[in-house]
């Protein structure tokens, strides 16, 4: 009798270790690893374009100043009309013509016990589009005469832009190529197809001042130099260097090593 009761007693704990074993699993595989990574070699190429500009942008100020808000604020839309008046009479097409940033201000004179409102300020940023760079005088002029009294930046650009940055981008394949085969050499090996290809930065450059409503400057480094063109005077009068600007490019390319 007392055989039986302990077979009782056993027997669950059996069917329990039998429910947690899978019946027919097959047992583990490896994984099957796939072909070799290939050997590479990773290489930039900066190149950089430089082309004499064919258009320029003007940035003048109109800033005026009463103790009255709405004097402050006449006095700055007249001159602001006077100047794209004369920069109408320049040959300026309105589209080319825009106001770009306007400010309102009080002004105030500060002391340790007090501070007392002495005014107002009034400012506009207008910018002109100019697309004959032989007229760039005398709209400076003219538009100083109607009332601009700050002129925050002269910005030349080129109109055939993307024709530069291709160009550019090209030359920095190129010099990604080239550094890749020369550095393989020095090891003895040899470089055979691009594996990828990443742009990694594709601008033009040229002075840029800065205004009320912001600005930009930048810089570059480059191992490839080209030029499109030739700077010089806008005209045997003229006291403005066209200079040149530069489109500049950067890409990374991953070769396989042979």
């Amino acid at each position: 009798m007392k055989r039986n009761i302990l077979l009782l007693t056993l027997l669950p704990t059996i069917i329990l270790l039998s429910a947690c074993v899978p019946v027919g699993q097959p047992e583990p595989r490896a994984v099957a690893t796939g072909a070799p990574e290939p050997r590479t070699i990773t290489t930039t190429g900066d190149a950089e374009v430089r082309v004499t500009p064919d258009e320029v942008i003007l940035i003048l100020g109109v800033e005026t100043s009463d103790q009255e808000l709405g004097v402050a604020k006449s006095q700055n839309d007249e001159r602001v009309r006077q100047v794209l008046a004369v920069a109408k009479e320049q040959g300026i097409e309105a589209k080319y013509l825009q106001t770009e940033y306007l400010s309102l201000e009080p002004r105030y004179n500060d002391s340790y016990t007090r501070r007392e409102l002495t005014g107002y300020v009034a400012r506009k940023t207008i910018v002109v589009t100019l697309k004959d760079i032989n007229k760039f005088e005398s709209l400076l002029t003219a538009a100083l005469e109607a009332g601009a009294n700050t002129v925050h930046g002269v910005q030349f650009r080129t109109t055939e832009l993307r024709q530069y940055r291709d160009q550019a981008r090209g030359l920095a394949i190129k010099a990604a190529q080239e550094k890749a085969t020369a550095l393989a050499k020095e090891l003895g090996q040899k470089v055979g197809q691009p594996l990828k290809i990443e742009e990694q930065q594709s601008n033009w450059w040229a002075w840029y001042g800065g205004w009320w409503g912001g600005g930009w400057s930048g810089a570059m480094t480059q191992n490839v130099v080209q030029n499109a063109g030739g700077g010089g005077l806008s005209s045997e009068d003229s006291t403005i260097a066209l200079g040149q600007i530069t489109v500049n490019a950067r890409v990374a390319v991953v070769f396989e090593l042979e």
